[in-house]
């Protein structure tokens, strides 16, 4: 399922006080790039903001799940990406500041 154009531009819009962004569409959905990483995705029409081993917690924390996929073998997590709460939302400030640690960790991801 791609990304609503609608979703797409509200977070857009969200992601605004990050500075400039490079985004585009990928593999059926939408990513978000800071120079040369993607630290955010959207599938479907979830957001999805990169974590590494210290911020993967904060996520589990608040029941957040990794993005995943299902192929002929079963369902495959990629825990590189991590949804972010739906509360967010209402929440501007606390979004932009996981969206810079999502910057960070897509930088210092190994």
């Amino acid at each position: 399922m791609s990304a609503s154009p609608e979703f797409i531009e509200f977070v857009r819009e969200l992601l605004l006080p990050l500075g400039e962004l490079k985004d585009g569409k990928f593999f059926g959905g939408f990513a978000f790039k800071s120079g040369t990483k993607q630290f955010a995705m959207i599938m479907g029409n979830t957001l999805y903001f990169c974590v590494n081993a210290h911020t993967r917690e904060k996520y589990e924390a608040l029941g957040m799940e990794p993005f995943s996929y299902s192929t002929k073998k079963g369902k495959v997590n990629v825990k590189k990406y991590y949804s972010v709460p739906d509360d967010f939302f209402e929440d501007n400030e606390q979004l932009v500041a996981w969206a810079n640690e999502a910057i960070e960790s897509a930088y210092s991801y190994k």
